[in-house]
Formats: structure tokens, C-alpha cells, sequence
């Protein structure tokens, strides 16, 4: 993950005026342009083509504790109470980042440099939208003016210039060792005294991970691999937050958490899998089987319900009609979901609201949680959580962070989870592991 040399720390909240300088620029490479960035880096991008990435930090919003959700909007709102910015919506000032699964996570290996919740500002920021692409370069300082941003605009721009507009996207690493965290045996006893739990009235539903510990044969350059899921993974969001040049977390995750534009939320109930089939025929055998199952029709129906629940609240909540989601090398039971918000709401306040949802939690939300913390053997960190953007306006977008990795040097801790529910077999949910894996394993191995 080498990359150009630390920049100075951003100011403290509070210190400063932000003001945003943009132009559109002829299309370059962003897997180059990543590259180039020092730390903190981030990317993300979604299915339907909106792509930033970024370096450096013009301004740092992180939180640390139960109340990290209230000190996130308090401080992004004094962060954008002076905005100075040009260029279109697309480009507009956004804070990209994420939150830990627990309130209470302390970074510890491999998650150092994660806190409980971490925003960046990005200094140098390309972004990509309706087949058009743009430059921006961000300061928050007493001292900033437009005149002096436009300048470092300027001379970012000419450091760019001879970026190509497409680069390949380098060989895969290859794979060492891997190793479970969590043995079979330890995975069975596990699921077995989830079941029981569940069939004692004690849980409706829980959500166990497991984490593979991988050494590679080279170091990762994380740019190339998620150019590689661009390819791959077409259908899903990608993303990378490196808070720091040791270690970056990353993923193709699937699932959206929500989506919020202006009184228009969108979310969606992704819960229960099944593999890909080698032909269209077993394929669709396969889907009509994961429609047809009890099991993971009642799991579903569970994330569905709570996701309802949860969104109440806000305003008007319209379910929509169960179907397949089809991945590479998965598919899942899918519901979308849709609210109209009846007053102002902050897209954190919605977040914080549907986090963790069933499909990576449980029900009841904090007995889950205790069986997770008590079951798992390791630190979940930030995976399984919220990664995304939010912006001045309080709108914004969130990935459940599945699929996903964190990685450092010549190594990476993968995570898959499946869901338990009251007929869980062991033998079957461990099964359904592995494909989970997959997405980021495969562009790690030559």
C-alpha cells in the first residue's frame, strides 16, 4: 500500500472556513490518480455509475463512544456551516468514511487506525458522473480563500495531466497460507448453541461471522484490486477507506443500506443465499429453490420486518415485491424498500436507526449482540457496518460493509456471515461460507 508522502494534519472542527474549488477535467485513470494520493485514501462506487476517489483530508470528522452519531452530525454540521464551493452536485463537498460494528470498538489488530466512526473531507478529489469527470480540491483554514484554493487547483491539475485514461490493473497478488479463525468444530458448537437459544424463545435470529486470515506471496495494492472488481463485481458498490498508509478496508459489497435524497429514502432486505449454477438451467433451479426455502424465507421476512419497523418512524414506509438478486457467484433474496420522510432527518439519523440491521445482527438486536461478542472469536471491527458518504444537506448513501477485507502489506483478514435461525444446520450454514469469501479472495489469488 505504498504510497506519496504523509500531508500535514488537518485543522480541528471548528478551526476554519471550507471552501471547494472544481473543474471538469478530460477522463484519466483513477486507479492511477488513487495511487498517487497520500493518506488518509478513500474510493466508492456505486452500480448505477457515480465514482470518487480522493486523498489527503482537508478536514477529519471521527467520533469514539455510545454517542458517536450525535458528536458526527455535530461536528459535520459546524464543518459545513461556512461552505465556499463551486462546480456541480455531483462534485459537491462530501465527507466518506464509516463506523465500527460496535459503539464501543477499540482499534486493535488488524483495525488499528479505525475508530469507532471516521469521515475524511477528501483534499484532492476526481469524480465521475454522467460520463463526465471533475477535479476538486478542498481546504478548511482560517487562512483559505477561493483565490488561494483555485491556485493548488491549478497545480493539481497539471500533476494529473499526463495520467493516462485507462491503466491495467496490475497482477493479482497470489495467496501463501490462508486460515479460519474459527475451526468447523468451533463453528458447529457455535450454530448448535445459537439454535438452541433460538428454539428456548431466547433469539429469533442471529447472524455469525467467521474471518480468514490470508498472506499473500506480494504486498496488495488495494487501486489495482478494485479496478479488478469493477470487471467482476459490475452489479455492486466498491469501496476503499485507508485512514492511515498501514491499512485499508475494502470491498464489492452487495447490499445497500440506504439511500437518501432529499424526503426519499431507499433501502433494501437482502437475506438468504444460494450458489450460482454452472448452467441457466441449474441456475434457475437453484433460484426457485432459495424462493421456495421455509428457512430463508422466514430469514428474510425477519430483516424485512425489522427494516419496516425501524423506518416507521420517519414517515410513510412502501415494501416492495420479493425477488432474486443475482450476483457473480451468489444469489440472494431481495425486497426493496422505500420511505418518504414526513419531517428533516439526517441520513445518520437513518443509519443509526436500521445499524446493524438482522441480515448482519439479529433479533432481538442486543441479545445478538451478546452472542456475537461472546461467539466470535476475533474483532469484527468496521466489517459488517456502515460505509458511505454523507453531504452539507444531510443526504447521503450507505453500503453494509460485506464482503469484504482489511489488508496491510503481504496481509488480509477476509469476513463472511451467515444468518441462524431456528432449523440452521451447521453443516449447511458453514457451507455457505465459502462463496461469501469469494469475491475478494478471487482477486487476491494469481
Amino acid at each position: 500500500m505504498a504510497q506519496a508522502g504523509r500531508e500535514e494534519q488537518p485543522p480541528g472542527i471548528g478551526d476554519g472556513r471550507l471552501v471547494s474549488r472544481t473543474r471538469e477535467i478530460d477522463d484519466c485513470s483513477f486507479r492511477a490518480f488513487l495511487s498517487a494520493q497520500s493518506a488518509p485514501r478513500v474510493a466508492w462506487a456505486t452500480p448505477d455509475g457515480l465514482e470518487l476517489v480522493g486523498g489527503g483530508a482537508a478536514a477529519v470528522v471521527r467520533a469514539d463512544g455510545t454517542d458517536r452519531f450525535d458528536t458526527l452530525r455535530a461536528d459535520a454540521a459546524t464543518l459545513f456551516d461556512d461552505v465556499d464551493a463551486d462546480g456541480p452536485p455531483a462534485a459537491r463537498p462530501r465527507l466518506l468514511g464509516g463506523l465500527a460494528f460496535e459503539a464501543d470498538h477499540t482499534p486493535a489488530p488488524p483495525w488499528e487506525g479505525f475508530p469507532a466512526a471516521l469521515f475524511v473531507l477528501p483534499r484532492v478529489q476526481l469524480t465521475r458522473a454522467n460520463d463526465r469527470t471533475w477535479l476538486s480540491v478542498a481546504s478548511y483554514d482560517t487562512d483559505a480563500t477561493s483565490e488561494s484554493v483555485a491556485e493548488r487547483l491549478d497545480t493539481v491539475h497539471e500533476t494529473i495531466a499526463d495520467l493516462p485514461m485507462l491503466r491495467p490493473s496490475g497482477q493479482r497478488p497470489g495467496i501463501a497460507t490462508t486460515r479460519r479463525l474459527t475451526t468447523n468444530a468451533e463453528w458447529t458448537e457455535s450454530v448448535e448453541r445459537a439454535v438452541a437459544s433460538i428454539r428456548n424463545g431466547d433469539l429469533r435470529k442471529v447472524v455469525l461471522a467467521t474471518a480468514l486470515d490470508v498472506t499473500l506471496d506480494a504486498p496488495i495494492d488495494v487501486p489495482d484490486t478494485l479496478e479488478r472488481f469493477r470487471r467482476t463485481y459490475p452489479e455492486c458498490y466498491r469501496f476503499l477507506i485507508q485512514p492511515t498508509d498501514e491499512r485499508g478496508f475494502f470491498g464489492p459489497p452487495p447490499e445497500r443500506l440506504v439511500r437518501m435524497d432529499g424526503d426519499h429514502v431507499a433501502t433494501e432486505a437482502l437475506a438468504g443465499s444460494v450458489e450460482r449454477g454452472d448452467t441457466p438451467e441449474e441456475d434457475a433451479e437453484l433460484a426457485r429453490s432459495l424462493e421456495a426455502s421455509d428457512k430463508l424465507g422466514h430469514e428474510q421476512a425477519l430483516v424485512t420486518d425489522t427494516i419496516r419497523e425501524r423506518l416507521a418512524p420517519f414517515g410513510t414506509v412502501c415494501v416492495g415485491e420479493r425477488g432474486i438478486k443475482r450476483l457473480s457467484n451468489i444469489q440472494h433474496l431481495r425486497t426493496p424498500i422505500t420511505a418518504t420522510l414526513d419531517d428533516d432527518s439526517h441520513v445518520l439519523d437513518v443509519v443509526e436507526a436500521l445499524h446493524p440491521t438482522p441480515a448482519v445482527g439479529g433479533l432481538p438486536p442486543e441479545r445478538a449482540r451478546s452472542v456475537i461478542r461472546e461467539t466470535e472469536p476475533f474483532d469484527r471491527g468496521w466489517y459488517a457496518s456502515p460505509v458511505g458518504w454523507f453531504d452539507a444537506a444531510g443526504d447521503g448513501e450507505f453500503v453494509v460493509g460485506i464482503r469484504s477485507a482489511v489488508a496491510s502489506g503481504d496481509d488480509a483478514t477476509l469476513f463472511a456471515g451467515d444468518g441462524i435461525v431456528g432449523d440452521s444446520d451447521p453443516d449447511e450454514e458453514w457451507a455457505e461460507l465459502g462463496p461469501k469469501f469469494q469475491p475478494v479472495l478471487d482477486e487476491l489469488d494469481e
